[in-house]
């Protein structure tokens, strides 16, 4: 990505912060960036490009994390905790990101957007399998329930977390309630 793709993800991800993902418009981008709206284009063909854009930086930056947490020498449980707050100090680094990988249900419409959101999905949902399943072998992590739906637990009270903290305009510490979340969760899940 070049430096002027890189300021347009960046911007494109403000704006959507600020006026909604219906607010990212090639007009307003331009203006915010202070260049014509031709000057984009010859950067990214369409807007959607632009949200892929936003979606493929995010997978690279969440799929080699996630892998060295994954690959890492801690725990089942350890590298677990660690993918979980990855996610929250992302996110709190870059609250207007949260618009943007939450917004399915905009994209569903999108073909090219709606597979890029299932790809970064099923990416990490088996990452978490892979340490789950260790985990299990291990008997460091209950194997009385299946480790898909305790994936399905860990990412879906992860999005419904950062979702609230997103609606109610970030007014609460999302590492201190993730670390709450995170306790709980490991109490259910863990065998000892």
């Amino acid at each position: 990505m070049t430096d002027r793709q890189a300021q347009i993800v960046t911007e494109s991800i403000n704006l959507i912060s600020e006026k909604g993902i219906q607010g990212l418009t090639i007009k307003n981008l331009a203006k915010k960036i202070g260049v014509s709206e031709p000057a984009i284009y010859r950067h990214f063909p369409s807007k959607m490009d632009i949200l892929l854009a936003i979606l493929n930086s995010f997978q690279q930056d969440k799929q080699l994390a996630l892998t060295k947490i994954a690959v890492g020498q801690s725990s089942s449980l350890q590298k677990l905790e660690g993918i979980y707050f990855h996610h929250f100090e992302a996110f709190t680094r870059n609250p207007a990101l949260t618009a943007v990988i939450f917004s399915e249900e905009i994209f569903k419409n999108e073909e090219r957007l709606s597979a890029k959101v299932l790809n970064i999905m099923t990416a990490s949902q088996q990452i978490l399998l892979g340490i789950l399943d260790h985990g299990q072998r291990n008997l460091e992590i209950r194997n009385d329930i299946h480790a898909e739906q305790i994936a399905l637990i860990i990412m879906g009270s992860l999005r419904l977390l950062v979702t609230q903290w997103r609606l109610t305009g970030f007014s609460f510490s999302l590492e201190e309630k993730g670390t709450d979340l995170w306790d709980s969760i490991r109490k259910m899940i863990s065998r000892g």
